[in-house]
């Protein structure tokens, strides 16, 4: 039996704005604990924030895996490094065309407003970012992705004449 397999982990690199978060909610608990000790009850509220940022930051330290399967490409979201969520799953024979996104290969799908644009890479914009163009349940979806060249030669073989490296 000759089954592809390859999988990739890329880290999402925090946005200015995820690290902007992080920091003024750990402010903001740090400011109401220290308030709590001369008004007890702003406890309650240091408690909440507590809370809510045990929910909140581990959706800021976020890495994506890619497992590609014979055809098939899995897609999860792996927060905090402990919690994983499959986010999406792709069987690649439905795949219209898959290039870097600058490619002239890519040129109009990169000007279509109508595709819903799901971003798996890890922001950098110095590395190389592919695009793939596939239907979803409902809707043609533009999919970012960062692979390594292990995935992509699988990913090729898979679709040949849809895989472009340009």
């Amino acid at each position: 039996m000759n089954d592809s397999y390859s999988e990739l982990l890329v880290k999402k690199e925090q946005t200015g704005k995820d690290k902007v978060i992080k920091f003024l909610l750990i402010g903001v608990i740090a400011a109401t604990a220290v308030v709590g000790i001369i008004i007890p009850l702003v406890w309650v509220l240091t408690l909440g924030l507590g809370i809510a940022a045990y929910f909140i930051l581990p959706n800021l330290d976020l890495e994506y895996e890619y497992v590609y399967v014979n055809g098939e490409l899995d897609i999860d979201k792996i927060m905090a490094k402990s919690k994983r969520k499959r986010v999406q799953s792709f069987d690649l024979a439905k795949m219209e065309i898959m290039a870097p996104v600058n490619s002239h290969r890519m040129d109009y799908q990169n000007h279509n407003t109508k595709l819903k644009v799901l971003d798996f890479s890890s922001g950098n914009k110095e590395h190389k970012v592919y695009a793939m163009i596939i239907p979803d349940e409902k809707e043609i979806c533009k999919v970012l992705l960062e692979p390594d060249q292990t995935l992509l030669e699988n990913i090729q073989k898979s679709c040949p004449r849809k895989v472009f490296m340009d």
